[in-house]
């Protein structure tokens, strides 16, 4: 008989869905940790007030934050502002932060994406940007407005590795092509996290840690598009399949 497989929590967001609301994940976020992390997974409802983060972390091997197309509230990383664009999750954002502590405080793997990405950054003390594809920015984080949806996604910028980073080592090169869908990105980079991935103009794209012997990863890309057709995102599932199995994932 085969063992089981780890068990990875995956946030679910706040959508709409007609009059009601829905905790929800897009498949491609679940398939791809499923087929590429070879694991089991499990959707956590992003409800703060119906269920602490303590009482789910200890049952889980990991957990994996998706990206989604709501942003942070600014109050989150220090900044009161009016005028942020939305929309926003806030149930979400109160959930992932309680969430990334309490799986860190057991040493156990959070691996980011996109939105994901910025709220481990968040958690760990550091702050985000809302003007990474403003019309005047060096280089366009995002598509132009109304292309379309796959059009988003084929949107690509390329990225440099950090020399002896855990995706360097892993890819075995120092620069990687990366889908980019994403207004916002790293202000300032949270005290212990290493990162190993810039794009031209300097924004972080990606950065790891190991705090309490828990492997941290996140990129700012999409490696859950079509995975099955680029073998470079299948590594990062990969990645975390081994974190999740306690396998090591450092250079």
């Amino acid at each position: 008989m085969s063992m089981a497989r780890p068990v990875t929590g995956i946030i679910c967001c706040n959508r709409a869905v007609g009059a009601e609301t829905a905790q929800a994940v897009m498949n491609r976020y679940v398939t791809a940790t499923m087929t590429y992390a070879d694991a089991a997974a499990l959707l956590v409802p992003s409800l703060p007030d119906q269920m602490r983060a303590s009482e789910i972390a200890g049952r889980l091997d990991g957990l994996l934050l998706t990206g989604s197309p709501s942003n942070m509230q600014p109050h989150r990383y220090g900044q009161a502002i009016d005028d942020a664009p939305g929309p926003f999750d806030a149930p979400r954002d109160a959930m992932t932060q309680d969430l990334i502590a309490a799986m860190l405080d057991l040493g156990k793997p959070v691996f980011g994406i996109c939105r994901g990405f910025q709220e481990l950054n968040v958690a760990l003390g550091g702050s985000l940007r809302r003007d990474v594809s403003a019309p005047d920015a060096p280089l366009a984080h995002h598509a132009p407005d109304g292309v379309s949806f796959e059009a988003m996604f084929d949107h690509y910028h390329p990225v440099a590795l950090t020399k002896g980073g855990v995706l360097a080592s892993r890819y075995g090169t120092d620069q990687l092509t990366v889908n980019s869908v994403h207004y916002q990105g790293v202000d300032q980079l949270a005290s212990g996290l290493l990162a190993e991935a810039q794009a031209p103009d300097g924004l972080i794209e990606a950065f790891s840690a190991k705090p309490n012997g828990a492997d941290v990863l996140a990129v700012q890309w999409h490696p859950e598009w079509r995975t099955a057709n680029h073998p470079q995102s299948q590594t990062f599932f990969a990645l975390f399949g081994a974190a999740l199995r306690g396998e090591p994932i450092g250079a």
